[in-house]
């Protein structure tokens, strides 16, 4: 409607009936948008109408964001209160680590992730693809019941961390030592989380290739705002050598290649912050982790992923997690390797929660 510029009395009429118009519109459109946000029990991302997670089992979302004008607003003093706890008395000054406040939606660290690791062409790379469905949803609720248990100050979300690219012993197509899963599976992946609300991750070991290379292929699952991404060092193999045959390894231009294209998509797609799990078990797997820079749009996890004798275990995250801060921590159990030395075990929740700083992402394999 186009309102005339005339001054005289009939034109103001128009003119204020107009305003008002607006007014009531919007203010109903205002209220239709917060009963369908907040009202009904489902949450949404800001800015996306693809619903995430059932806010029913999620209730600590809500202390990440609150309504403010319609849009969706960081809970700032939540976010440093989490933050510092978990620092869990750490003295050092490195934690928590300076930087940007996430995007509204952000996980951590309202949240602690507990993720099933593997692969569903082999029972030997985790327990993700070592059993039927139902049998693995039951165990890893079990899991998420014992972390929320252990701390419940916040909520624990489980996810499923499948391995979409894989490091190979031979060659292989492109002669990258690396093996793409064809799409059926990681969409298989997909629709098995989506039946316990629990977020996804794709890790990517390239082999010979690169992130530059890889990484992109993937864009239409990072595009939905539950799944995120995980790369492996262990497996990037600069020298030319076999997977396997010595410990790979990532200089941070290479992960922040990834959050900056984590970052662009984010920006691009109005999606939640992504998060970014970095595996890591030795110095020389990641170089020049000063250099990592995380965005607002992405959240970096360094994730502790050796395994063997727990006091192992923790001087390893000691010396190469805790010495070395770049956002959040993550630390990988064993089903199996944490058994496989002499008097080992592995850790409980609570045990693990002792660490300074408390990881926010906990894998199991």
């Amino acid at each position: 409607m186009q309102i005339s510029s005339k001054t005289g009395s009939g034109t103001r009429v128009i003119k204020t009936q107009y305003l008002i118009f607006v007014f009531v519109g919007t203010s109903v459109i205002a209220g239709l948008y917060f009963f369908k946000a907040f009202g009904s029990g489902n949450f949404f991302h800001r800015n996306s109408s693809e619903l995430l997670l059932n806010r029913s089992d999620t209730t600590s979302h809500k202390d990440s964001v609150r309504l403010h004008g319609g849009f969706a607003v960081l809970d700032t003093a939540n976010y440093d209160r989490l933050n510092r706890a978990l620092n869990n008395g750490d003295s050092s000054g490195r934690w928590p680590v300076k930087l940007e406040y996430p995007l509204p939606g952000a996980i951590f660290p309202f949240n602690r992730v507990v993720a099933y690791y593997g692969n569903f062409y082999s029972k030997k790379m985790g327990v993700l693809g070592e059993y039927p469905t139902d049998e693995m949803f039951k165990k890893l609720q079990e899991e998420v019941k014992k972390w929320q248990t252990a701390d419940s100050t916040v909520h624990v979300q489980p996810a499923l961390h499948y391995i979409a690219v894989t490091a190979q012993g031979y060659p292989g197509k492109g002669d990258k030592y690396r093996l793409r899963m064809p799409f059926k599976q990681i969409d298989s992946v997909i629709r098995m989380a989506a039946r316990i609300n629990a977020l996804v991750f794709l890790d990517i070991q390239v082999g010979q290739s690169t992130v530059q290379e890889e990484v992109p292929l993937l864009e239409p699952y990072l595009k939905m705002p539950q799944v995120h991404l995980g790369i492996d060092p262990e497996f990037s193999m600069k020298t030319g050598k076999k997977p396997g045959s010595v410990i790979g390894t990532m200089d941070a231009s290479d992960i922040n290649f990834t959050i900056k294209y984590l970052s662009d998509l984010t920006k691009a797609n109005q999606l939640p912050p992504k998060i970014l799990v970095v595996h890591r078990f030795t110095q020389a797997m990641i170089t020049n982790y000063k250099k990592i820079k995380p965005e607002p749009e992405v959240q970096v996890v360094i994730d502790m992923d050796g395994w063997g004798a727990q006091s192992r275990k923790l001087s390893t995250y000691r010396e190469f997690i805790s010495r070395e801060p770049v956002q959040f921590t993550g630390f990988k159990l064993f089903y199996k390797n944490d058994f496989r030395e002499p008097n080992s075990r592995m850790m409980t929740p609570e045990e693990v929660l002792n660490l300074k700083p408390r990881p926010v992402y906990i894998q199991y394999q």
